[in-house]
C-alpha cells in the first residue's frame, strides 16, 4: 500500500469518528427455523440488552449503547411507546429530541448492534396505561388490545405512520432490526386471535418483511393464547430446558428465546427496593450461554420515568400500585448510566463465552453534588387556575381531553353542609378544602374513599377537591383506568351536582406561565436558584418536601413522594447549565419551603 492510500484510509477513519467497522449497512439475511435463528444461513445466538429511548436523554443514547455492547451484547432491544409519540389523535412526533426513533436506530447500527423493534401497540414496561395514548379513554366504553373498530382504527394509524421507518431499517434492507415485535405478553391479558392476526396482516401490508416475535409466560394457556403462527416465540423469562420445550408443544420447529431475562425489578411506591441478587441472575445466564440460547436483559438499562410516565400495577380489583420516578430496575446499568458490580460480573462472564475480547467499559459521565439550597415560596396552584368547564357531576380528565396532571372539582353545598364525604372513585389522590381550608387527603394507594366535613357557618360552603393523576395502570385485566374523579361523590348519602372543573396539565408550558401570589394553602409552588461551576448528574434529594413534581429548568423529573422508597430524583447534566438554573417544587401538603441538595447516588 502506497503513503497515499495509506493517508486516505486514516483520514476516512478520522472523519468517521471511528465507527468504521462497527457501522455496518450490509444488507443480511435474518431467518426463523430448526428451534433457532439464521443470520447469513449461519446460527445466531442473539445476546441481547434492553433500553428505552423515552427513559434516558437523547444525549445519553449512544453511552448507553456502548455500554450495553461492553456487557457481551450483539444486539439492543428497546420499546416504543405509542403515546410517547401520538399525544393526541393524528399529532405525532418522531423527530424531536427523544421522540426521534431513526436517531436512536441509527445509533444502534452506527456502534455495530442488532435491534429488536418493540413497538407495541402496547407495551407494558411499567409504562402509563402500558404504551396505549390516554385520549383512547376519552372514549366511555372502549375496549382495549381487541378488534375493538374504535381501538383498530387507532392502532392502524400508528402502525401506518411507523412502518415506513420500519421497513427503511430492516437487516434485509441495510438496517439493524433483526425482527418486530407483534404484541407483549398478551396471553397474559386476552385470547382474541383474530386481533393477533390482525395486527400480522397489517405489518405485511404495510410492506415490514422480518420475521415477527410474540413475548409471554411459559405457561401453556398463556402460550397458546398470545404466539402466533410462524412468528418466533418470546418467554417471559425462561431459563431452563422445560421452559424452553414448552412452546414446542405447540410448534416442534419454533425459534424460541428468552425475551425478558429480570436481572432487576420494579419497584412501587411505600416498598423496599426490589431488585435480584447476582448469583441468580448470573446462574440463568451461565444456563443460556452453555446451551447457546438466545436471550434479552429486561432491563440492561432502566433509565427514569421523566415527567407523568411512570405507570401502576393492580394485582386484584380495588388494588392500586403506583411505580417510583426511578427505572433503576436494579439493572447491570444503573439509573446514571454507570456500571454495577451486577454488570462487570455479567460482562466477566459473557467475555468466557465471547470469541472476541469484549470492548472497553466506557467512561462514566461526570456526576456533581450541591449544598442544601433552600426553596422559596412562589405562589399557589389557586392563584393560577385555568376557566373552568361547567359539569353536572364529576367526569375522568379524559372526558375533558385532559391527559395527566391535577383536576380540580369545584361545587358549593346546598341541603347536606357537613358529614361523610364519599368519592367513588378517586384516582388517585386528592387533598380536600372548604372554604379554602385544608380538610383531609384521600389516597387510591391505601383504599380510602371518605373523610368528614366539618360544620361550617357558610350558608354554602365551597367544597374543592384537588386530584392527582399518577400513573395509569400498564397491565393485565384492569388497564382502562382513567384518572380524576370516575364516578360521582355524595355527602350523606346526598349525590352533589353542579360543580366546575379546572384542568390543571402541570406541563412545562403552564409552568413557566405561572404568575407570582402571596397565598399560602396546600399546592404551592417552590422556586430555588442552583448555581452551578460545572454542570453533570447528580439526584436532587427531596427529602424535606411531601409530595408532588419537580421541574429543573423545565424538564420535569418526575414525582416525589415522602412515603419511599424512592426520595431522590436523578437530574440528567445535560438539563443543567454554567451559573444559574431554576428548580420548580409543586407540593400538595407543604406550605413551608424546604432545602434540597445534590448527590451523585439514588440512595
Amino acid at each position: 500500500m502506497n503513503k497515499t492510500s495509506l493517508l486516505t484510509i486514516l483520514l476516512f477513519l478520522l472523519l468517521c469518528g471511528g465507527h468504521v467497522g462497527a457501522h455496518d449497512k450490509q444488507k443480511h439475511s435474518f431467518r426463523l427455523g430448526e428451534n433457532q435463528f439464521w443470520l447469513d444461513e449461519k446460527p445466531f445466538q442473539i445476546i441481547s440488552g434492553e433500553m428505552h429511548p423515552a427513559r434516558v436523554p437523547v444525549e445519553y443514547w449512544r453511552h448507553r449503547v456502548r455500554m450495553i455492547k461492553a456487557m457481551g451484547c450483539n444486539t439492543v432491544a428497546c420499546y416504543v411507546m405509542w403515546n410517547y409519540h401520538e399525544s393526541e389523535p393524528g399529532k405525532f412526533d418522531f423527530q424531536t429530541g427523544n421522540h426521534n426513533l431513526e436517531h436512536f436506530i441509527q445509533i444502534v447500527q452506527e456502534e455495530g448492534m442488532f435491534l429488536l423493534f418493540r413497538p407495541g401497540p402496547y407495551t407494558c414496561g411499567e409504562w402509563d396505561f402500558g404504551g396505549l395514548p390516554a385520549y383512547l379513554l376519552s372514549v366511555p366504553d372502549i375496549k382495549i388490545r381487541c378488534m375493538d373498530s374504535r381501538y383498530v382504527a387507532a392502532v392502524e394509524r400508528y402502525i401506518k405512520q411507523l412502518s415506513p421507518l420500519v421497513r427503511k431499517y430492516e437487516v434485509n434492507n441495510g438496517g439493524p432490526i433483526l425482527m418486530v415485535q407483534l404484541e407483549n405478553e398478551y396471553g397474559s391479558y386476552g385470547n382474541d386471535r383474530s386481533y393477533m392476526k390482525w395486527l400480522h396482516d397489517l405489518w405485511r401490508s404495510e410492506g415490514v418483511t422480518v420475521p415477527f416475535y410474540t413475548a409471554d409466560g411459559a405457561t401453556p394457556a398463556m402460550l397458546e393464547a398470545g404466539t402466533y403462527p410462524g412468528a418466533a416465540v418470546g418467554l417471559d423469562p425462561a431459563a431452563s430446558q422445560a421452559e424452553f420445550d414448552e412452546p414446542l408443544k405447540l410448534d416442534s420447529t419454533a425459534s424460541v428465546f428468552c425475551s425478558e431475562l429480570y436481572p432487576g425489578w420494579l419497584t412501587h411506591w411505600r416498598e423496599d427496593w426490589n431488585g435480584r441478587n447476582t448469583k441468580s441472575i448470573a446462574d440463568n445466564v451461565r444456563w443460556l450461554l452453555e446451551n447457546g440460547k438466545s436471550f434479552n436483559y429486561y432491563v440492561a438499562h432502566g433509565g427514569t420515568n421523566f415527567g407523568f410516565w411512570a405507570g401502576a400495577n393492580s394485582p386484584e380489583p380495588g388494588v392500586y400500585q403506583p411505580d417510583v420516578t426511578s427505572y433503576d430496575y436494579d439493572a447491570p446499568i444503573n439509573e446514571m448510566g454507570e456500571a454495577t458490580p451486577k454488570y462487570m460480573a455479567l460482562r466477566e462472564l459473557a467475555q468466557k463465552y465471547s470469541k472476541k475480547k469484549l470492548p472497553a467499559v466506557p467512561e462514566p459521565l461526570p456526576s456533581i453534588t450541591f449544598p442544601a439550597i433552600r426553596a422559596e415560596r412562589f405562589t399557589s396552584v389557586w392563584d393560577n387556575l385555568p376557566a373552568a368547564r361547567e359539569i353536572v357531576q364529576p367526569v375522568p380528565m379524559e372526558m375533558l381531553h385532559q391527559y395527566e396532571g391535577l383536576i380540580l372539582y369545584r361545587t358549593r353545598l346546598t341541603g347536606q353542609k357537613s358529614g361523610t364525604l364519599r368519592i367513588d372513585e378517586v384516582h388517585d389522590y386528592a387533598t380536600v378544602f372548604l372554604n379554602g381550608r385544608y380538610i383531609g387527603s384521600i389516597d387510591r394507594t391505601l383504599g380510602q374513599n371518605s373523610l368528614i366535613i366539618p360544620v361550617s357557618g357558610e350558608e354554602h360552603p365551597v367544597l374543592d377537591i384537588l386530584v392527582e393523576s399518577m400513573g395509569r395502570i400498564n397491565f393485565a385485566a384492569q388497564m382502562i383506568d382513567r384518572k380524576g374523579i370516575t364516578d360521582h361523590v355524595t355527602l350523606n348519602g346526598m349525590t352533589l351536582m353542579n360543580w366546575e372543573a379546572f384542568s390543571i396539565p402541570m406541563s412545562a408550558d403552564y409552568v413557566s406561565s405561572l404568575k407570582a401570589s402571596a397565598t399560602v394553602r396546600p399546592g404551592m409552588f417552590f422556586k430555588a436558584t442552583l448555581n452551578l461551576e460545572e454542570t453533570g448528574d447528580c439526584y436532587i434529594d427531596m427529602k424535606d418536601f411531601t409530595k408532588g413534581v419537580v421541574y429543573v429548568n423545565g424538564h420535569n423529573l418526575g414525582r416525589y413522594w415522602n412515603v419511599g422508597p424512592q426520595f431522590r430524583l436523578y437530574c440528567p447534566g445535560v438539563w443543567l447549565r454554567k451559573g444559574a438554573n431554576e428548580v420548580v417544587i409543586f407540593d400538595m401538603h407543604q406550605t413551608e419551603p424546604g432545602v434540597i441538595t445534590g448527590h451523585k447516588t439514588l440512595d
